[in-house]
C-alpha cells in the first residue's frame, strides 16, 4: 500500500505548491471533473457493460460484469463528501463488488452540496432503492446496499429510512470508511491527524457544513450513527486505521451490535480512508474478496 500512501502525499505537495505559487483556486465543477478519492484514476473495465437508465427520477448506470445475476443487484452509492464523486470515481469499485458478488450494480448520480444540501442525496438515495422495488419489481432479499465515506453514512440513512416506512430491508449492506457523524467527535478527529494521508479535520467540517446547510448535524437522517439502529440487515464495515473516520466505524459497530444488528467490522491496520478503492494493491484485492464472500453468503 506504500504506493498509495506516496502518489496521495505528491498530489498535497503538488495542491501546496499550487496555492503558494498564487495560481487560482479550480472551481467547484473543476474540482469535480479531476476528483480521484484515492490518487490516480482507475477507469471501469471493458468487459463491464454501463447502461444509462433513470431510475425514480435520478440519472443512473446498470454495471454488468460477465456472468452476474441479473435477478440480484447491489445499490452503490458512491463518496466524496456529499460534494464530489460520480462513476467516474467509484465506478471501478463498485463494478469490481458487483463481479466479486455476482450481482449486477445500480450506480445512482445522486445530487450533490452544496446545490442540493441534506436531504436531497438521500432522498435520492431512496427514490432507486423504490425504483429497483418497485420498477424492476426486485424482491428486498435479492437486494444489497453498498457505499463507501459519505455514501456509506447515505447507506446506513437509507436502511434506517426504510425501515421507519415499514419497508422490508435488503439481504445486507456493506459500509466502506462510512460517515456517520457529521458532529465530528469521534476520538480518531484528533488522534489520528498525523496518520491520514487523504482528510483534515477542517476539510471534514467544511463538506459537513456545505452538505447540511444549517440542519443540526445531530440530526439522525443526516448522522446516523445517532439514529435507533434496531432491524437492520446484516452488516460489513470495512475501514482502515489511518483514517480520521475510524471512530466513526468503531462506534456504529457498538451501537449497531448493541441493538441487536449482525455487525463484522474489518479494520486495516495502518491503511487509508476507503483503501478498497486502490485497485491493483493486495489490501484492496483482499476487501474485495471478503466483501464478495459476505455479500454471496447473504444471498444463499
Amino acid at each position: 500500500m506504500s504506493e498509495v500512501l506516496d502518489e496521495l502525499r505528491a498530489r498535497q505537495r503538488e495542491a501546496a505548491d499550487q496555492e503558494a505559487a498564487g495560481q487560482p483556486a479550480p472551481s467547484l465543477a473543476e474540482l469535480r471533473a479531476g476528483f480521484l478519492p484515492i490518487g490516480r484514476p482507475h477507469p471501469i473495465p471493458d468487459d463491464v457493460t454501463v447502461t444509462d437508465v433513470v431510475a425514480g427520477g435520478v440519472p443512473s448506470h446498470w454495471l454488468d460484469a460477465p456472468g452476474v445475476d441479473t435477478g440480484r443487484a447491489l445499490l452503490f452509492l458512491h463518496g466524496g463528501g456529499f460534494q464530489f464523486g460520480s462513476v467516474a470515481s467509484d465506478g471501478e469499485l463498485a463494478a469490481r463488488l458487483g463481479r466479486a458478488a455476482r450481482m449486477r450494480v445500480l450506480f445512482p448520480e445522486y445530487r450533490l452540496a452544496p446545490e442540493h444540501p441534506f436531504p436531497a442525496a438521500l432522498e435520492d438515495a431512496r427514490a432507486a432503492w423504490a425504483w429497483l422495488r418497485e420498477t424492476e419489481g426486485l424482491p428486498a432479499r435479492s437486494l444489497a446496499v453498498a457505499g463507501d465515506s459519505a455514501g456509506g453514512g447515505l447507506a446506513v440513512s437509507l436502511l434506517v429510512a426504510e425501515r421507519d416506512a415499514d419497508e422490508e430491508p435488503p439481504a445486507a449492506a456493506v459500509l466502506m470508511s462510512p460517515t456517520l457523524d457529521l458532529t465530528s467527535s469521534g476520538a480518531s478527529m484528533t488522534e489520528r491527524v498525523d496518520q491520514d494521508p487523504i482528510s483534515t479535520p477542517e476539510l471534514l467540517r467544511q463538506l459537513a457544513g456545505d452538505y447540511l446547510a444549517g440542519v443540526d448535524p445531530r440530526t439522525p437522517a443526516a448522522s446516523p450513527l445517532f439514529a435507533s439502529l434496531t432491524g437492520l440487515p446484516p452488516l460489513l464495515i470495512v475501514t482502515g486505521t489511518a483514517d480520521l473516520l475510524l471512530s466513526d466505524s468503531e462506534r456504529f459497530a457498538d451501537a449497531a451490535r448493541a441493538a441487536g444488528v449482525d455487525v463484522t467490522l474489518e479494520l486495516g491496520d495502518g491503511l487509508p480512508h476507503v483503501y478498497p478503492l486502490a485497485d491493483g494493491t493486495p489490501e484492496a484485492a483482499h476487501a474485495t474478496d471478503e466483501i464478495g464472500r459476505f455479500l454471496r453468503a447473504h444471498h444463499g
